[in-house]
């Protein structure tokens, strides 16, 4: 038991309760001047007096004088009181918005005391605006600024006065003391940064983190004054996290489900308020949880109870289908599964932050958006799977649009790059130096460019990077074509017109290739198929036109027949012609025999290799082809040279594509469906008349994954197949034989296939390394032994290789010299 007697006095004065006006009721007012200042969560003892609210005068200058006895029973053994986890548990998360002041606050209250559930957690953020005060106070220090001491009054009366409407007796007295005490220390390490003129991280992050403090006391007395056991958590004491970045920390949920068991042995009671935002680090020292903290602390406290659910209060409705600003139709949607919410967070919708989803994503547990000033609203539920009200799944419909604002594209590219190991990680560690954060990666199929996204406020920096680390190769230059083939082989080569989906450029004379970007600028047009090719084909003074699709698109190659027709040669790499319908590819075939215009498509196959000009070679020169046989993408040998050893068929696909071997999507490759156009495009060079559909192809796609949302999804999900493969390694490693993914065409049987085949270990294809293709020919000539050919089958600058090859053979047959 503890007595409590004071009084106040002062010189000249004195004042009892008997002394107050009959019309006022005493208020119970606690000082400041409390000598012990204990965690506010434990027992304490203030002073204090009695005076009236509004009879007080300001020239009064109380001094206490106070007697205490107290009398503590203490325990020695004390039962550890164990932590229950499971559905019976509510988390609950309240933004700054939620608890902007005294009055949010009591609706917050409100919602939490109307749960019905059996125990609740709630993490709150600091009031409405307080970080931004408490991260203005360090800017001040640091800057000398002298009226850091002002704002930080400012902070201190905002608490102060909330506290005065929100709670009284010694659940106040507790709280103000803390408070003054809190402020006292801040003064003093704002006096140390305001001379130092600098301030770690960590001091940030311990000055910026008493918002949650605050708040966080403050609703678990309003809480406990309303007849609920509630006690108030500083997280700092339970959640562990290792810093990763500068914005980024990863949580340890070993660490820290321990720590919160012996949290709650010693503070057990059935509703918790905690603090959001903060942390501290496996060295105990104070940190946070960065962007989005508050939500992400909820979201790691729900995995750690296993809780029922996370709910995250807001100021909306829920999340929209569309933004509310720019789409007036968009609607609240009533459920999305993690992945979708995952998605649209990324591109700018305003969902959870895809780190809040992962913690309860381990345990299925469901997160619901809600309203706090719309409590009729259903709000939105985030979980496992989204169905309808008849039960059946709503993944595969588009549930929403999200936009990013503001953004940058940084394009890369260079001749360079093409089937350089090594070049994207160059480019994205040089952009992570920067602390830049990469929105979106887009890499062309011929691996010659590199296009990302990033905030429209880091670009300069990461230009200025990527200008010091790909130095020398900017300064190193290329040979001009024009000029060298003009000056040693008598060949007068002028580009007249380049075009893409939405621009073109045209010139009567020739473009300036060394600036021709720049002149797209100033000079393009709005792309028109139809123009470009008449002002190729109408240009009277150019004798010998040609036409270099470089695209991959089968609406350009249905032109071909067109082109050739009008007498304009054509050179492409695009496969969509002659591994498209049947009847197309023999059509043109049929006019470029009969016609003087030429088809060139060395580069359909083999990118730079001489496959094409090879098989045309042998079939002139009377040779009968018995097999092509032969490891045709890039991507798939780089895969199956590294699936070696313990290696999971998953770990090599992730490693290719962090190095950019493979599509954004590995399932592009993985598919083999460009492995089939190109078995497509040798069988009908050597005389069968096949369609992609009489092709067999052995995918490496498991089945169920072949629907994944995103190629995040399907590389998240992978792992689970690696069985499979590890199985056929294992059989062929123990028979002395290695696995290719190889495309076939069996001109004995008349048929094709693309498949995954076992070779033994001196077979020429167990010999491959980095990204070679390999194609082995068997003919009647080359029976016992087959032709070879082998090197690098894709990147930028072979093909561009091949594609030159092609021109400059074209220009031979038109006359040039040899």
């Amino acid at each position: 038991m503890a007595s409590l007697y004071s009084a106040i006095s002062n010189p000249g004065h004195s004042l009892s309760p008997s002394a107050l006006p009959h019309d006022t009721k005493p208020k119970k007012i606690c000082y400041y001047q409390c000598p012990t200042f204990l965690p506010p969560h434990r027992s304490r003892i203030c002073r204090m007096g009695f005076v009236s609210g509004l009879e007080r005068k300001k020239t009064l200058k109380p001094r206490i004088i106070s007697s205490v006895t107290v009398d503590t029973p203490v325990n020695t053994s004390p039962e550890k009181v164990q932590l229950p986890k499971g559905d019976t548990w509510s988390v609950h998360k309240f933004g700054g918005t939620c608890m902007g002041n005294s009055e949010r606050i009591k609706n917050v209250a409100k919602i939490i005391l109307s749960d019905d559930s059996e125990r609740k957690f709630v993490v709150v953020s600091a009031m409405s605006k307080v970080t931004d005060m408490m991260y203005d106070l360090i800017n001040k220090a640091q800057s000398r600024d002298e009226s850091y001491i002002s704002a930080l009054d400012a902070v201190l009366e905002k608490h102060r006065s909330t506290a005065l409407d929100l709670i009284d007796g010694d659940d106040l007295c507790s709280f103000l003391a803390q408070l003054q005490h809190d402020i006292s220390n801040l003064k003093a390490m704002l006096r140390a940064i305001y001379i130092a003129g600098h301030a770690t991280e960590s001091f940030t992050d311990f000055v910026v983190g008493h918002g949650e403090l605050w708040s966080a006391q403050m609703l678990s007395c309003v809480v406990r004054k309303n007849g609920v056991d509630c006690n108030w958590m500083d997280t700092r004491e339970v959640l562990i996290v290792n810093p990763t970045s500068s914005n980024q920390v990863d949580p340890d949920f070993k660490e820290s489900e321990e720590r919160l068991e012996k949290w709650y042995s010693k503070n057990p009671s059935k509703a918790i308020v905690a603090t959001g935002f903060i942390a501290s680090t496996p060295q105990n020292i104070p940190t946070t949880l960065k962007r989005d903290g508050s939500d992400f602390s909820a979201a790691i406290m729900g995995a750690l109870f296993k809780a029922g659910q996370v709910t995250i209060w807001t100021d909306v409705d829920g999340v929209y289908s569309a933004d509310p600003r720019k789409v007036s139709e968009a609607v609240i949607l009533k459920t999305l599964s993690y992945q979708e919410a995952w998605e649209m967070s990324y591109f700018g919708a305003n969902v959870l932050h895809p780190r809040t989803i992962i913690p309860v994503m381990r345990y299925d547990i469901p997160i619901i958006i809600r309203n706090v000033f719309n409590l009729a609203a259903p709000g939105t539920k985030i979980c496992r799977s989204t169905e309808d009200e008849e039960g059946q799944g709503l993944e595969s419909f588009v549930k929403g649009f999200a936009t990013i604002d503001n953004l940058a594209l940084v394009n890369v590219e260079g001749t360079g790059m093409a089937g350089v190991p090594g070049t994207a990680s160059t480019i994205f560690n040089a952009v992570k130096d920067v602390g830049a954060n990469v929105i979106m990666i887009s890499q062309a199929s011929s691996e010659h460019s590199v296009c990302f996204a990033v905030p429209e406020k880091e670009v300069n920096a990461v230009f200025e990077l990527l200008q010091s680390r790909f130095h020398e190769a900017l300064n190193a230059g290329r040979l001009s074509q024009a000029a060298t083939l003009k000056e040693e082989f008598n060949i007068d080569l002028r580009v007249m017109g380049i075009t893409g989906s939405r621009t073109m450029l045209l010139s009567e004379a020739g473009i300036d290739l060394s600036r021709w970007r720049e002149l797209q600028k100033e000079k393009g047009v709005v792309a028109d198929m139809d123009k470009f090719v008449q002002h190729v084909h109408g240009n009277q003074f150019i004798p010998n036109k040609v036409l270099v699709d470089c695209t991959a698109d089968s609406s350009i190659a249905s032109h071909y027949y067109d082109w050739l027709r009008k007498g304009i040669h054509v050179v492409t790499p695009n496969k969509k012609a002659n591994s498209g319908p049947l009847d197309q590819y023999l059509k043109i075939r049929a006019l470029q025999r009969q016609s003087y215009t030429h088809y060139f498509y060395e580069a359909t196959v083999g990118a730079g290799l001489p496959i094409i000009n090879t098989l045309q070679g042998l079939l002139e020169t009377g040779d009968k082809i018995l097999r092509i046989e032969g490891v045709f993408s890039g991507t798939l040998s780089y895969i199956f040279n590294n699936f070696i050893g313990r290696r999971t068929f998953s770990e090599v696909v992730a490693e290719a594509k962090h190095a950019g071997y493979t599509e954004p999507d590995p399932r592009d490759d993985l598919s083999g469906t460009d492995v089939c156009r190109k078995v497509i495009i040798l069988a009908r060079e050597s005389g069968l008349k096949l369609e992609l559909s009489d092709i067999p192809v052995e995918s490496l796609v498991p089945e169920p994954l072949k629907d994944s949302a995103s190629a995040e999804e399907f590389m998240q999900k992978l792992p689970q197949f690696d069985h499979d493969l590890a199985k056929k390694r294992q059989i062929a490693e123990d028979a002395g034989q290695v696995l290719r993914y190889v495309g076939v065409v069996d001109m004995v049987n008349q048929e094709g296939a693309v498949k995954l085949q076992t070779y033994k270990n001196d077979h020429p294809f167990a010999q491959l390394s980095g990204a070679d293709n390999i194609i082995a020919f068997t003919t009647t000539r080359y029976k016992d032994q087959p032709l070879i050919v082998r090197g690098p089958g894709a990147g930028a600058e072979v093909t561009a290789g091949g594609v030159f090859s092609d021109i400059l053979r074209l220009a031979s047959y038109l006359g040039a010299p040899s």
